[in-house]
């Protein structure tokens, strides 16, 4: 690289820092550094009670306080995805209204086959996916907001306590937060955790944080099935994937990564406004990655599913017949125990393994979004109840991660131990937990 590449990339990083923050390079280098300070005096230094505190400070003392830090951060979360349902719901009727517009256009297109390929195939799987665009948008909108103002570093100090409790640290939480939007740089940002136990068990749990990939099953499901409560449904599937990565935590540091945990200095940037170009740049940044998906991988895989579901040719479209018909067939009888043992099940879920936004885009390439939409076809085609909806939506929470995130963790562990004890734990834990909700729920409502 020359010199002219070297300053021309150098301006062009200080012009993107003074995009994002508003600020130079230096003064934003400065802040981290005195957020790192500030964050180390809290955890040594007492104040005499008669100093004056500073507008941080009063913020600070409700914010990381010791009882109320950690329901005041599940509240902020509740109205986060409270928000997020709630403002997306005009969006997707409006997206979904258009999709199915054009696919009542080109359903009569000849040839059949390629009518068919338009209406039920991209149309229907692309189509459903494509959906949910605005929950996912404005929830990359609301965690950069959260991430720009300086809540969520706060949230990682004050969960140190309870991390430090299963033997990790408030660090690990960092990875953890950011597996609500990818797992793949949640995985990589393992990184920054200086004790290699700490470092593995974060690793291995990181997975069971709901990632942005998931949200359109929890946003479908939810709203059709539990549409007086979607809100608190998609909130309660965040809370069961950290439960359930809490709980895993404490499983490896007692039997496969003993010791004691490393320390932890938490950085507190200062309380900032973010602006208005911050939030666009990092939900244009995470978002067009789900955009990406949707014009690459969805979109071969529900072309992948059409096919799969048209042969051999003279079979009914999407039948127990087809060749996808069969291969669901034959898997489906695992997932009989935990209420969705029918084959378009099986099959998407397996789809699902390429990248989760799949599973619904293999059911709208299956159902062909007919009226009533996909949720009405899993009532009147599948008999899904709401007790099923909620166990599938447990399952496809917690069973193993898109196979990218898979090859983050054989990258990042240099090891296929790992990588295949990663799948074989996430897949048994996500079929255990389906089956007790479909079965206890069951004995519970009666039916």
């Amino acid at each position: 690289m020359s010199r002219e590449d070297i300053i021309q990339a150098k301006n062009k990083s200080i012009n993107h820092l003074r995009g994002i923050f508003g600020d130079g390079a230096e003064a934003v280098i400065a802040g981290e550094r005195y957020g790192f300070i500030s964050g180390l005096l809290k955890d040594i230094l007492k104040k005499p009670s008669t100093e004056k505190l500073t507008t941080s400070d009063k913020i600070d003392r409700v914010l990381v306080h010791r009882v109320w830090g950690i329901p005041i951060f599940l509240g902020i979360m509740y109205g986060v995805f409270q928000f997020v349902f709630t403002a997306s719901v005009p969006l997707m009727d409006l997206i979904d209204a258009g999709f199915g517009s054009l696919a009542e256009m080109v359903a009569g297109v000849s040839p059949a086959w390629w009518g068919s390929l338009l209406s039920n195939g991209i149309i229907g799987g692309v189509g459903s996916v494509l959906i949910f665009a605005p929950p996912i948008f404005l929830l990359f909108v609301a965690i950069s907001i959260l991430e720009d103002c300086g809540y969520l570093a706060r949230a990682a100090f004050v969960m140190d306590r309870a991390m430090h409790k299963i033997g990790l640290h408030g660090r690990s939480f960092i990875p953890m937060i950011l597996g609500f939007g990818c797992t793949i740089p949640a995985i990589m940002a393992c990184r920054t955790i200086e004790n290699p136990k700490d470092r593995m068990t974060t690793m291995l749990v990181t997975p069971f944080m709901s990632c942005g990939a998931r949200l359109p099953i929890f946003v479908l499901l939810a709203g059709f099935f539990f549409p007086t409560d979607a809100g608190l449904v998609v909130f309660a599937m965040y809370m069961i994937g950290i439960g359930v990565a809490i709980l895993s935590a404490l499983l490896f540091r007692k039997r496969l990564f003993r010791g004691e945990s490393g320390h932890f200095v938490m950085e507190l940037p200062p309380y900032r406004l973010p602006t208005f170009i911050s939030v666009v740049t990092h939900m244009w940044e995470r978002g067009r990655l789900f955009l990406k998906r949707a014009g690459t991988i969805i979109f071969a895989v529900v072309i992948v599913v059409w096919v799969l579901a048209s042969l051999p040719w003279g079979v009914e479209y999407a039948s127990a017949g087809s060749a996808l018909g069969q291969m669901g067939s034959a898997i489906a009888p695992v997932f009989i125990p935990c209420g969705f043992g029918q084959w378009p099940a099986a099959a998407s879920l397996v789809f699902g393994f390429l990248a989760k936004e799949v599973v619904i885009g293999s059911m709208g390439a299956i159902f062909a979004v007919r009226e009533g939409g996909l949720g009405g076809a899993l009532v009147t085609q599948l008999g899904w109840t709401p007790l099923i909806a909620f166990a599938f939506m447990v399952f496809s929470l917690l069973y193993v991660p898109c196979v990218a995130a898979m090859g983050t963790i054989r990258s990042e562990t240099n090891s296929w131990k790992w990588f295949w004890f990663s799948i074989i734990y996430t897949t048994g834990v996500a079929w255990i937990a389906a089956t007790l909700i479909y079965q206890i729920g069951r004995v519970v409502i009666g039916g």
